[in-house]
């Protein structure tokens, strides 16, 4: 049995203006071909990790890899880039089977929120590729992020969709490795997968979507129950991604049964229906900075941790908005961190003057005047690093990172990472590289929305979104869209404030 596996995995926010390119898949090895694939990723916690893992389990399996490309979260992709990586990867595809004969299925590890320029399905895009080039018969099973935006094409190319059941992301590796249970069961002829997509005009509140607490805990208990019911094969909540104007935006549910259409469509529709009849409960009311500080506060534990999931650069977003670093310079917060603000200019600036030294900057506010201004304050420089470092929390243990050109600088008692990359901080490991130990902080502030939680969950004293201003407002009547349906709550149908 030959099984081949692949996949491009890009989130991409169409209200940032900056482009993703072919160096953007490249940053970090973010490319890895054939044995490289098995390679790096062979034991790590994402799905192209569990589909190697489970496939290496399984006696007379032949792994057959392709290539994997990811790139950080950020604005479209550049048309003529993801044409040469899609084509990159069909074309390896062929010549496995050129040379060893037709693989027997297809496993893929996509995001579900990639857009192309010209193409606002992309993740449709390359599953129906993929189908056009192994035909009808052979199994393709896709994996997918929790934040996709789904569509009809992507469900009728593939002969099943695994989502993830974890924000954060710690079960990607489990997807991955039911994925590939799904396509050997099939191949063996002991399932027929089909699916079934029920959409819904939701935009999901960010901090009602973390799965370890209410009210997205029930929901996850539903997709349990209803995985366990006869001839259902998996269930898939999908919250979307609000950031891309796309006309399938918003949240879906996706079923597969086996060999039963009308029971995948009828369970779709049944979950479907309970979602969104509980829209009200996926709603949240927008936090201040300093709203979020006060509610630490009068639980009195401490780090207070602020999500600035407004300028989340896990979701694309420019990771240099001034809000949260004002307002802690305004109250004279002691012991304070912000991890990270891009700012590659104030970055260089702190290597060469070196640590120890203070100089004057402008810090954070460049790429966008939505972002607030630049900060202009003086710094000290108390340690820095060209970025390389390991991950060693819940999420991405196993893999590197790099943050380019970082500087831990202070300002008054409130402590700043700058960073040239555009990476949330998914665990410690890099603010330890850099001497930060975030369990003395009082108050941390990440610019991320829940991954973050995986790792500083266990030193926080309590955790608070925040709805800063930022790009990625989640304020969603702000969003300016071209191309989403016409009503969606709480937008044109409104949610209840009181």
């Amino acid at each position: 049995m030959r099984i081949a596996i692949g996949g491009i995995i890009h989130e991409t926010s169409t209200f940032v203006e900056t482009r993703t390119t072919f160096a953007d898949f490249e940053h970090a090895s973010g490319i890895a071909r054939g044995e490289q694939m098995v390679e790096r990723f062979r034991g790590t916690n994402v799905c192209s990790g569990g589909f190697i893992d489970r496939l290496e389990e399984e006696d007379g399996v032949e792994i057959v890899p392709l290539l994997r490309a990811s790139a950080f979260p950020g604005g479209l992709v550049d048309a003529g880039d993801y044409a040469a990586i899609k084509n990159d990867l069909l074309q390896r595809l062929a010549e496995a089977e050129r040379i060893d004969g037709p693989v027997d299925g297809v496993l893929l590890d996509l995001h579900g929120a990639m857009v192309v320029d010209g193409i606002d399905d992309a993740d449709g895009d390359m599953t129906a590729a993929v189908r056009e080039a192994i035909g009808p018969d052979r199994p393709i099973v896709v994996t997918y992020d929790l934040h996709g935006n789904h569509t009809v094409l992507r469900v009728t190319s593939a002969t099943a969709v695994v989502g993830f059941d974890t924000f954060p992301h710690v079960d990607m590796s489990e997807r991955g490795r039911e994925a590939a249970e799904i396509v050997l069961a099939t191949i063996r002829g002991e399932m027929a997968p089909v699916g079934a997509i029920r959409r819904l005009p939701l935009f999901w509140a960010t901090r009602k979507q973390v799965t370890a607490h209410p009210p997205m805990d029930d929901v996850i208990r539903r997709v349990h129950e209803l995985e366990q019911r006869s001839g259902i094969v998996c269930v898939t909540i999908a919250t979307g991604f609000a950031w891309s104007d796309v006309p399938d935006v918003g949240a879906s549910v996706i079923v597969v049964a086996d060999g039963d259409q009308q029971l995948a469509s009828d369970t779709a529709d049944e979950f479907g229906d309970w979602v969104w009849e509980n829209r009200q409960t996926w709603y949240s009311a927008s936090v201040s900075v300093k709203e979020g500080l006060e509610a630490g506060h009068a639980l009195g534990q401490f780090p207070i941790m602020l999500a600035d999931h407004c300028d989340n650069t896990g979701g694309g977003s420019p990771g240099d908005s001034t809000e949260v670093l004002q307002t802690f310079l305004e109250l004279g917060l002691q012991e304070a961190l912000i991890l990270y603000m891009v700012d590659p200019e104030v970055a260089e600036a702190a290597h060469e003057a070196g640590v120890g030294e203070s100089i004057d900057v402008s810090l954070g506010g460049k790429s966008d005047p939505v972002q607030g201004p630049a900060v202009e304050c003086t710094v000290e420089v108390v340690a820095v690093t060209t970025g390389e470092f390991a991950y060693d929390g819940p999420m991405l243990r196993g893999l590197t990172g790099t943050m380019g050109l970082s500087a831990w600088l202070r300002i008054q008692g409130v402590n700043v990472v700058v960073v040239t990359s555009r990476e949330q901080p998914y665990d410690m490991a890099f603010s330890r590289t850099l001497g930060i130990d975030c369990a003395t902080m009082k108050y941390i502030c990440v610019k991320s929305a829940a991954h973050f939680r995986a790792a500083f969950g266990p030193i926080a004293g309590s955790i608070h979104n925040i709805d800063a201003t930022g790009i990625h407002t989640h304020r969603f009547a702000d969003l300016v869209f071209q191309k989403r349906r016409p009503e969606m709550f709480p937008v044109e149908i409104p949610a209840d404030d009181s």
